[in-house]
């Protein structure tokens, strides 16, 4: 394989790029955002559900994840950071117990 197609995780079936009116990531800010889908069901109802990402998830960009491919490496990432932040970012908690 070459170095394009390895450094490219779209699958060949999954890239519409070549489709007329085909526009790879067009929906990329509004699934960011949160977004509905219809299903219709066998006996022709719909339902209608919204996802939206849960209290805590993050999207990470693609050439970020290269270097924290999962949560544990993130976490770790972050971590480290903490203690660099100013006080004022530190969470409230820690700022109150410092006032004793």
């Amino acid at each position: 394989m070459s170095d394009e197609r390895n450094s490219d995780p779209m699958l060949p079936e999954y890239d519409f790029k070549n489709m007329p009116g085909g526009v790879r990531g067009k929906y990329y800010k509004a699934y960011r955002d949160g977004h509905t889908v219809k299903i219709q069901q066998e006996d022709g109802s719909t339902v209608v559900r919204h996802f939206t990402l849960e209290d805590g998830s993050v999207m990470i960009e693609p050439d970020v994840r290269e270097y924290f491919p999962d949560s544990e490496a993130v976490n770790r990432a972050l971590r480290c950071l903490i203690p660099l932040l100013s006080k004022e970012k530190q969470p409230a908690h820690e700022r109150h117990s410092d006032r004793k």
